[in-house]
């Protein structure tokens, strides 16, 4: 027995048989082999940044942090393939070295490729999708231990299903990414009104690559952050403090040095603002101990079945709460405005929802599961997270 596994908010702990770290393919085959054999539950673990209990075990926790780097990739495509335990934040410098970019990033980088795909984690942007959207291949190790390497031509129902699988799937090993040429952005932040901000946030959104607002409840004021791509070298313009010009994938991430826990709902782009209204309302009126601030970004819409953006624009939402200050209740009243918007909760954030009310949000839940069950029909890769979600 191990002395446990905790996410990186602490706000999840489990006491796995064993933490595995393998680091080639064939040891990946061989945990799930033998864990099918043992009857437990194994399950991938990237960086823990999950709210949520998606990499609980009694038996396997698999590290796939000795699965990363870059393979190779295609100048001419614009792909490369990646190691699935990549975490973000490694990635910016060696792709600029051949020219590419990820075509977006979150708003924190220190989740694993494979954690960061796997729940629908995106960055902001109108006409940006989420990071699953830029899979153009993966590798994955099923139930019984064997690897599929799937595509839009290579196991495509698979594929298309896989892309946000929450690690009920099998354990990704390998992504290959659809990439863009390395750029360079401009980002500027401003401090501006509540009334300002949602009196202006769509043509903002409309105007700029990439577009979004904290609001601070302490101060009852919006943060707004505008960037877009640029020319111009580095700079990180001393005597404009909130401005600075660097590459892509410094710009968009930030940095996170308070722990928290986090909850994010999808909502339709046209109910964002109104769903926003309704959140402060709640936050002034029943929770005004919460400082923490609340983001509000877009996201286009996507053709992935378990993304929460599939099918529609969409506005995220997201609040935040300090680790080790009461969470709960607040999050529970806030995300009844939430789901009474037609959210979807982001699979890696605290959320309360299971199958009896998921299962309406998502037009291909059925095919999902169907395609759970034939790939791993002892259900190795259940926990109890996921069997609450799926209705298991």
């Amino acid at each position: 027995m191990t002395d446990g596994w905790s996410n990186w908010s602490g706000t999840v702990r489990c006491a796995p048989r064993t933490v595995a770290k393998p680091t080639s393919l064939p040891e990946v085959t061989v945990l799930v082999r033998e864990a099918a054999a043992r009857g437990e539950t194994i399950r991938p673990a990237g960086s823990g940044h999950s709210h949520t209990g998606l990499v609980e075990s009694r038996g396997t926790i698999v590290s796939l942090d000795a699965l990363s780097g870059i393979r190779d990739h295609d100048a001419e495509a614009g792909t490369a393939r990646i190691g699935a335990g990549s975490v973000l934040s490694s990635l910016g410098e060696p792709l600029r070295a051949i020219g590419l970019a990820m075509h977006n990033l979150g708003d924190v980088d220190v989740q694993t490729l494979a954690g960061a795909v796997s729940t629908g984690t995106h960055g902001t942007g109108r006409s940006l999708g989420g990071l699953a959207t830029r899979i153009a291949g993966l590798r994955l190790v099923t139930g019984d231990g064997e690897l599929l390497a799937c595509s839009r031509d290579a196991e495509p129902e698979v594929f298309d299903l896989a892309r946000v699988a929450l690690g009920a799937l099998g354990i990704l090993t390998e992504l290959t990414l659809s990439l863009v040429p390395a750029y360079r952005l401009h980002e500027r932040v401003t401090r501006v009104s509540v009334d300002e901000a949602l009196a202006r946030f769509d043509a903002w959104a409309d105007a700029h690559r990439h577009c979004e607002f904290f609001w601070l409840p302490g101060k009852d004021v919006c943060e707004v952050k505008r960037i877009d791509p640029t020319d111009a070298a580095p700079d990180p313009l001393p005597d404009r403090p909130y401005e600075r010009i660097d590459h892509s994938d410094r710009v968009l991430p930030s940095l996170r040095e308070l722990r928290f826990v986090e909850m994010e709902y999808a909502v339709p782009a046209e109910r964002g603002l109104a769903c926003f209204r309704e959140l402060r309302d709640l936050m002034q009126a029943r929770h005004p101990e919460v400082q923490w601030p609340v983001e509000v970004r877009c996201v286009a819409a996507d053709d992935v079945p378990l993304s929460p953006a599939c099918g529609r624009e969409t506005m995220t939402i997201s609040v935040h709460q300090g680790n080790e200050l009461p969470w709960r209740a607040f999050f529970a009243d806030a995300e009844v405005v939430l789901r009474n918007h037609g959210g979807r909760p982001h699979w890696g954030k605290w959320h309360g929802q299971d199958a009896s009310t998921l299962r309406d949000l998502y037009p291909r839940w059925d095919d999902f599961l169907a395609l759970r069950e034939r790939l791993d029909p002892k259900g190795v890769f259940l926990n109890g997270h996921l069997r609450r979600i799926f209705g298991l």
